[in-house]
């Protein structure tokens, strides 16, 4: 497992210590492709209407994506 981190910390996708609201996965997200974190949580928001699949998504990624 410390591998995938490790990568994902390497790529710069980390959840930062502020601006989080619940695990710092939208914070990350936005930090890394230089978008506002509330778009990437409306985006997450989105997906749970129309597709379900973040649902899956973001607690896999609040796993996989090590703290700051």
């Amino acid at each position: 497992m410390n591998g995938v981190q490790r990568t994902f910390a390497d790529q710069g996708l980390v959840r930062p210590r502020s601006g989080r609201i619940l695990g710092g996965v939208s914070a990350g997200l936005g930090r890394r492709f230089g978008l506002d974190p509330w778009i990437v949580r409306l985006i997450f928001i989105i997906l749970v209407l129309f597709a379900g699949t973040s649902i899956v998504l973001y607690p896999i990624l609040w796993f996989l994506m090590p703290s700051e």
